[in-house]
């Protein structure tokens, strides 16, 4: 980031061309830096969950072209007046703007990690901090939102620093690349600034075409992608190369209306995305050109051939106001401070409603101001640390290791904690009950507390053993998953989506005790139900699913009819219950057309939290991790309905008694197990334990010919 400026055309000896050459002079923008209020505040209120900033996020696209306004105008100066420019110096001005106060923030957010966050947690954040210090958070980011098994994790404090990753990123590319056409230029005795423009167009439309493209099929990754979201910057760079230009047409008889026109219109786009755009909205995509053109815009508007400030009714004039211009000073610390405050603090509390989280983030200010005032403007000024690029260099390295040894040491001393929990819990697994109100065959501890089977950091990894069977959102057929004796005959199906997946090894053991197979039919948050849904980790409608789910009932009925069908679902991806029972009515009478008996699995409880993560800061008192049995386990209106015999051929089992008994709360620790990997499915412990529970309703049912136990 540099100081907000202006670029004027004016005719200048560059020394490689031997001619007068259009040169870019850098004069103050105090609109810009107004701009960069607007962009803040709108990624603040939607934070905050602000009502009307349902898009506020399109403030980060605010920045983007800001950023690239202001970096290429820059070099673009040097380049028209020198003819070249000096890649040390330019990174020693970035290290200096942009790594001290970040580096300052992230050490500070580690210590509120270790006094904040529970075991796992902290392990988990270090491992954040690390991608931050080293500007690649974006990518560590994006592994964990494209990952359906990782979409429980809690929020990380510094997903944030995505948006600096994805800056960082550009300009280690973009700066080399615009160095080497200007010195081919000077070389050739030409002007570098056709070859900037071909350069600014291919990238744009490249990245442009590539943003679409993946809003279509993998949503987190173009949001958060540095190749996706280049475009924006290019936008930024194309502003600062046609800015001169746009300043002289401007600047005839009618262009104050024209300024004032674009400026509004500008503005407008800004809020009208802010206002309108939501989590649903495919984005970035073609939406992101509301913001970005928006901004474009606003910048152009108040470009101007002379140095005067914004006039008459321009958005600029506004812009350029004392306060709007104090809170865009602050804009980047605040943007540093504003989230962590705000996760960490509902780490403690729990979820907060909009007005506090708004007293939150408008409490990050204090913090940011402090961090501007001591940190940011003394380095960035310095007139010692400036005379050398090497030393600019050097403090950006300071800046990234003091973080980074932070965060290894909040890391170290997490993962020794967990490792001792671990080896609390070692020991055989108890075995499961049949039936009556205790988990285990041999009730297990009466207390509230101690050692957990298995152990929070094993949990998050207590997967059921069928790797590759939970087929992922994109695909639309699975191999061949059957599990059990070769040339086994008979077999059960277990059909659904990961809550079904979860049953795997309490269905395995009924199935193995008779001799038979277990094949899986399971899709990663795809409802059993026919219900057309929205897909998170793609950013759009679930088509993926629909197909799925057609060509698995129909590869059912086709094929050999199985002795038991077992069947489970999430109950929760919509709120119309006509809807939900009339998928299920679709899909369960194409399950039993399969002539199978159908068991339906009522589905276990949410807990709208990472639980291992809780449990590994709670070992003391289970309790603190349990919550309100209506939320999490709400009434099941088909598992009603089934148990009064209303749908012929389908019969509900249900073990939620066992895992959340009677009462107000549902437990996330019963009898020293832990229940869950992430905020609703079972670990594959639980599961196990579960078994001969699952086999005794089973036999209760008629299902299946009972064997000796």
């Amino acid at each position: 980031m540099t100081p907000a400026m202006t670029l004027t055309a004016a005719p200048a000896p560059v020394a490689t061309a031997g001619s007068r050459a259009l040169a870019y002079r850098l004069n103050f923008r105090p609109d810009i830096e107004g701009l960069r209020a607007v962009a803040i505040l709108t990624v603040l209120g939607f934070h905050a969950g602000v009502p009307f900033f349902s898009g506020g996020y399109v403030g980060v696209d605010v920045f983007f072209v800001v950023s690239g306004f202001l970096i290429t105008g820059l070099l673009l100066a040097r380049v028209t007046a020198h003819g070249t420019f000096s890649l040390a110096d330019f990174y020693a001005r970035r290290a200096r703007r942009i790594l001290p106060a970040a580096g300052v923030t992230l050490a500070a957010t580690a210590l509120g990690c270790w006094l904040l966050l529970p075991p796992l947690g902290r392990a988990d954040a270090a491992y954040d901090l690390i991608a931050a210090a080293l500007s690649v958070a974006n990518w560590r980011f994006i592994a964990g939102q494209t990952d359906y098994l990782a979409a429980h994790a809690e929020p990380s404090p510094v997903l944030h620093f995505w948006s600096l990753a994805v800056e960082e990123q550009f300009y280690l590319v973009w700066a080399p690349l615009l160095l080497l056409i200007a010195v081919l230029a000077r070389r050739w005795r030409r002007s570098a600034l056709p070859g900037i423009a071909v350069a600014v167009g291919v990238v744009t439309a490249g990245s442009f075409a590539l943003s679409l493209h993946w809003t279509a099929v993998a949503a987190p990754l173009a949001y958060l992608a540095s190749p996706s979201r280049a475009w924006q910057f290019g936008i930024g760079a194309a502003a600062a190369l046609v800015a001169p230009y746009v300043a002289r047409i401007l600047s005839r008889r009618g262009g104050a209306w024209a300024r004032a026109v674009t400026g509004w219109a500008g503005v407008a786009a800004i809020g009208w995305a802010t206002v309108t755009f939501d989590g649903l909205t495919a984005f970035p995509g073609t939406a992101a050109l509301v913001p970005t053109l928006g901004a474009a815009a606003v910048i152009l508007a108040g470009q101007r051939a002379d140095d005067r400030s914004p006039a008459g009714v321009e958005a600029g004039r506004l812009l350029a106001t004392g306060p709007s211009r104090a809170v865009g000073r602050l804009s980047y610390a605040w943007y540093l401070w504003h989230w962590p405050v705000l996760v960490l603090a509902q780490a403690r509390l729990g979820e907060l409603a909009w007005p506090a989280r708004a007293a939150l983030v408008v409490a990050a200010a204090l913090p940011a101001v402090v961090t501007t005032r001591l940190v940011e403007r003394p380095l960035r000024f310095s007139l010692v640390v400036a005379a050398r690029p090497r030393r600019g260099l050097a403090l950006g390295a300071v800046a990234v290791a003091v973080p980074l040894v932070a965060a290894l040491l909040l890391g170290t001393g997490a993962i020794r904690q967990l490792e001792s929990d671990a080896r609390n819990a070692a020991g055989p697994l108890p075995a499961g009950a049949t039936g009556g109100p205790s988990l285990l065959a041999t009730p297990g501890p009466a207390g509230d507390g101690g050692p957990v089977r298995p152990a929070p950091a094993q949990a998050r990894v207590d997967f059921p053993p069928i790797a590759g069977c939970e087929i992922p959102p994109e695909a639309t057929t699975g191999p061949a998953c059957r599990y059990g004796p070769p040339g086994a005959s008979d077999r059960i199906v277990l059909i659904g989506d990961s809550h079904a997946g979860q049953w795997f090894t309490a269905v395995e053991q009924l199935a193995s005790r008779r001799g038979w197979a277990v094949e899986v039919l399971v899709k990663q948050g795809c409802p059993l139900p026919r219900l057309t849904v929205r897909n998170p980790q793609l950013g759009r409608t679930y088509t993926e699913c629909d197909t799925w789910r057609e060509r698995t009932l129909a590869r059912l009925a086709a094929g050999p009819r199985p002795r038991l069908i077992v069947a489970a679902s999430l109950n929760r991806y919509t709120a119309d219950a006509r809807a939900l029972a009339r998928g299920w009515e679709s899909t369960l009478d194409r399950l039993v057309a399969t002539g199978a008996p159908v068991a339906y699995l009522r589905d276990t409880p949410t807990f709208g939290r990472d639980v291992p993560t809780c449990v590994s800061g709670a070992l003391q008192s289970w309790r603190r991790c349990a919550v309100d049995r209506e939320a999490a386990l709400p009434r099941d209106q088909l598992a009603e309905e089934l148990a009064q015999g209303r749908h012929a051929g389908v019969s509900v089992v249900d073990l939620t008694r066992a895992v959340c008994p009677p009462g107000r709360q549902c437990p996330a620790v019963r009898e020293g197990i832990l229940l869950y990997r992430d905020g609703s499915h079972l670990t594959s412990t639980a599961a196990t334990i579960l078994a001969p529970r699952l086999e005794n309703e089973i036999d209760r049912l008629k299902l299946l010919p009972a064997v000796n136990r």
